[in-house]
């Protein structure tokens, strides 16, 4: 069990950057995984509380409960065939290539995501903290179709807007709290500048190539096996020798503390031992 009481304060005036370094996980031979979580950045990746950028050729994960947060799949364009959805407010969603599932679980749901025979998922898996106001919320569910997603075409650049807005174009609005998720695709020697709300917080990570990012003119490079956090940043160049791919997650941190064990994440332990009798008793659904 991880116990959050503290968020640091940052100045909003200045911008605060780390780099983390992701931890490798495989489960089988049907899934690899690159794994950050909340408690290896000391609150800055707030309102995050873990980002799973993986690979899965085949079923890998029992149906299992969320509760407390959402559970945010963001499906990347060169997936093959689909990516069956699953959950216990009734919906069954073949994910195509390039789209994605948000499930605001609140109180509590059950989910269950698998590749169809034959298919590679390629994507990620990001839980975002809800706050206590909204933990107890009724769940409730929005997808949203690559086909759906406006794009940002420029000059050596492609930007899927799947949710939120940069530079004028909006996408998606989640079922929670605001969220931008760009999947950005540059070309070599490719550019593009991204300015997020004041006092967001952002999310850095690298999908394919080779990225620097300049934050308010402070180059970082991210590798393939880190991610950048910050909160504060007024904006955001990214740049690009070679080509690469980078997806940015953007949005206000929440500053509260929470108490998580795996899934759940709720206000306080008291909250988080109810969840988990309910889940116990079958009071979250199910989806067989």
């Amino acid at each position: 069990m991880t116990m959050q009481h503290t968020i640091r304060n940052h100045n909003p005036s200045a911008a605060v950057t780390a780099v983390q370094q992701g931890e490798k996980m495989t489960r089988g031979t049907g899934f690899e995984a690159l794994s950050f979580i909340h408690r290896q950045l000391d609150g800055l990746m707030d309102p995050l509380i873990m980002v799973d950028h993986f690979t899965m050729t085949a079923p890998t994960f029992a149906p299992h409960a969320h509760a407390g947060i959402s559970a945010v799949s963001v499906l990347f364009e060169d997936s093959t065939g689909s990516f069956r959805n699953r959950d216990s407010l009734g919906n069954d969603i073949a994910l195509a290539p390039g789209d994605l599932y948000w499930l605001k679980a609140a109180r509590g749901a059950v989910h269950d995501e698998a590749p169809t025979p034959g298919s590679r998922t390629h994507a990620l898996q990001i839980f975002v903290n809800l706050p206590a106001a909204q933990k107890l919320d009724a769940p409730t569910a929005r997808h949203v179709a690559a086909t759906e997603m406006p794009v940002i075409d420029g000059p050596g650049h492609r930007v899927r807007v799947m949710t939120g807005k940069s530079n004028g174009v909006i996408g998606a609005t989640p079922p929670a709290l605001p969220l931008t998720i760009l999947d950005i695709a540059l070309q070599a020697g490719g550019r593009f500048t991204h300015r997020p709300d004041p006092g967001d917080a952002t999310w850095l990570h690298l999908i394919r190539g080779e990225v620097e990012v300049e934050i308010d003119g402070t180059r970082h490079r991210v590798s393939g096996d880190t991610a950048l956090a910050t909160h504060g940043g007024k904006e955001f160049r990214l740049l690009s020798d070679e080509g690469g791919q980078a997806v940015l997650l953007g949005g206000a941190p929440l500053r509260e503390p929470f108490v998580q064990k795996g899934p759940f994440a709720m206000r306080d332990a008291e909250q988080l031992e109810a969840v988990i009798a309910a889940h116990a008793a079958g009071e979250l659904g199910s989806v067989d």
